[in-house]
């Protein structure tokens, strides 16, 4: 083992960590909150500066036993189409409530549906546990548009590896040379998501929450941070320290922002939601997310929230399960935040 390297690193994280609460602690609870805020959009990188049309098309909509599927697309970027899936309860209303749904690693959106890539049902729901529709049989519409670097969206040359393969790595490279980051433009197209959600008719524009899972989680924690239209958040597989996952085990390189850890954790950052509704969903084996930190990054958050006088806003599950969704009481507290009535 080249243990010198081993300790250059221990040694660069403590001093990153010592000099950066040393800063924090001088700085007011509204300064500290800016500077946590500047420290995130400067991290993410540049976003696209021609806010273009989205020019949705819908390519099909298909009849399922409680919900309608919209297959479409939209434009968030010059030279970039998104493929959307929407999915609208049975349930005749004029509007409803929404959810934007982010998925983490694997083979794409259908991967929250529990379906192949082809649109046909598999026999197992996955680690994503059908997530989508847990939602909209609750009566919420699901806007749920395909992650950049999964499933049909890698690039060209990787379209023929195996289902599963992402292109986080070949896209970080590319974009980190052009001043960008992957997790900056997945935000980006979060933001253009909402965009997209407020010209539906038949979805509420004050009532739209969020729901992600593992890197889908990092996509909505910090989509929220910037954009408040995400008025109740569930991040699922993901919440922890820096220092006890991603610095200490090995991650996909679309979860490291440059030079962040100099100025926030991940919870301060996730603090910046406060005091908005947020549930924090985690899983006891998570191997990726070590629920040792998990639990003392809630403890953290319960402090900030109840400091706030919103210690109400703020509610956490730890399920028995692995690096996976459960939704057993982070459904339900979404549905209950957004104000869906007569759900089942």
């Amino acid at each position: 083992m080249n243990w010198t390297v081993d300790a250059f690193l221990q040694e660069l994280n403590k001093e990153t960590s010592l000099d950066r609460e040393r800063r924090l602690n001088t700085l007011s609870e509204l300064e500290r909150k800016q500077y946590t805020l500047n420290a995130l959009k400067r991290g993410l990188g540049q976003f696209p500066e021609d806010h273009i049309p989205m020019s949705p098309q819908l390519i099909e909509r298909k009849e399922y036993d409680e919900f309608y599927m919209e297959r479409l697309t939209y434009t968030t970027m010059p030279h970039v189409q998104v493929p959307v899936l929407v999915l609208v309860p049975k349930e005749k209303k004029e509007q409803y409530s929404a959810v934007l749904a982010c998925h983490g690693h694997g083979s794409g959106y259908y991967d929250a549906l529990g379906m192949d890539a082809a649109g046909n049902w598999l026999d197992e729901p996955g680690i994503h546990q059908r997530i989508a529709l847990q939602l909209v049989r609750k009566g919420l519409i699901v806007v749920l548009p395909e992650v950049m670097g999964f499933g049909a969206r890698r690039v060209a040359k990787e379209m023929n590896q195996p289902p599963g393969s992402n292109s986080c790595a070949t896209l970080s490279a590319q974009l980190l040379m052009n001043g960008r980051t992957l997790a900056g433009m997945r935000v980006y197209e979060a933001m253009r998501a909402l965009d997209y959600m407020q010209t539906r008719a038949d979805i509420k524009p004050d009532r739209i929450g969020a729901f992600g899972f593992s890197g889908g989680s990092l996509i909505a924690a910090y989509t929220a941070v910037l954009d408040e239209r995400m008025k109740a958040i569930v991040l699922s597989g993901w919440m922890n320290t820096f220092a006890d996952s991603i610095l200490s085990i090995r991650h996909c390189i679309d979860n490291y922002v440059p030079s962040l850890l100099q100025d926030a954790e991940q919870t301060d950052i996730v603090e910046l939601l406060a005091p908005r509704p947020l549930f924090i969903e985690a899983g006891e084996h998570d191997h990726i997310f070590p629920v040792q930190a998990t639990r003392r990054a809630v403890k953290q958050l319960e402090e900030h929230y109840a400091a706030l006088g919103a210690a109400q806003q703020l509610d956490a599950d730890i399920h028995p399960g692995k690096h996976q969704i459960s939704g057993v009481s982070s459904v339900p507290w979404l549905v209950d935040q957004l104000g869906v009535s007569g759900s089942a």
